[in-house]
């Protein structure tokens, strides 16, 4: 059993992982992109990507023109194209990474642990922690998934699916082991997600609630449905 974390300690391990997300980006785009020097890449990257999020969440990212990019980022039209030719290369850029940081991040936390569930407490929590760190991320993939093109529509539904997965292999696992009672494993995660997502959704239905206590309290609801008693 590892020592629980609280949001305050799983944030601070985050500010040192947020430097390799942009490392993956340029690693992953370094041919596309055409600037050099590696620090204002990472810099200027930050602010595309926040500026991206940004004017998304509030009209949609079809209706964002590059312009508006170009305002809200700090950075000339002219130097944006220097990080990708299109708005489509810039959908990819943002997603593809992301997507790929939260599964690792997920399956990390995961593997730390070998009771079930403190497996799947650590699931549950390290999807909310991430949840709360990079909301308006998870807020835009959810709402531009009736947006996208079939290719990106098919990488996010395929994420989707991987998380719900991963999820019900953690259920049957307990289930296997005589610890959870036996339940519809395929409804339970689904039920679990529909948790999850309500967090960065509707935010402003847990104005007085923190990140913590939501956990616990997703915690509570879980625990109780399978039958087992509070491990921490």
């Amino acid at each position: 059993m590892t020592e629980p974390m609280d949001y305050a300690l799983f944030k601070e391990m985050m500010t040192i992982s947020k430097e390799e997300l942009y490392l993956e980006t340029l690693a992953e785009n370094r041919e596309s992109i055409q600037i050099k020097k590696e620090e204002t890449i990472i810099k200027n990257l930050e602010k595309i990507f926040k500026a991206t999020l940004k004017i998304s969440n509030q009209k949609g990212f079809q209706a964002m023109t590059m312009r508006e990019l170009s305002q809200e980022a700090g950075i000339s039209l002219g130097a944006l194209y220097a990080y990708f030719k299109s708005k489509d290369d810039l959908l990819g850029m943002l997603q593809n990474q992301r997507r790929a940081f939260v599964s690792r991040m997920l399956e990390k936390e995961i593997e730390k642990q070998t009771q079930p569930i403190l497996r799947l407490r650590a699931m549950i929590r390290t999807h909310l922690f991430l949840s709360e760190i990079m909301q308006p991320w998870f807020y835009f993939s959810f709402m531009e998934a009736k947006n996208l093109g079939p290719k990106e529509k098919k990488k996010a539904i395929e994420s989707d699916l991987w998380s719900g997965n991963l999820l019900e292999k953690l259920l049957i696992q307990g289930q296997a082991e005589k610890v959870f009672k036996n339940r519809d494993t395929s409804l339970t995660a689904e039920a679990i997600k529909a948790m999850l997502q309500d967090w960065y959704l509707k935010r402003s239905k847990f104005r007085t609630i923190s990140v913590d206590r939501y956990f616990e309290f997703i915690m509570e609801v879980v625990e109780t449905y399978l039958g087992v008693a509070a491990t921490i």
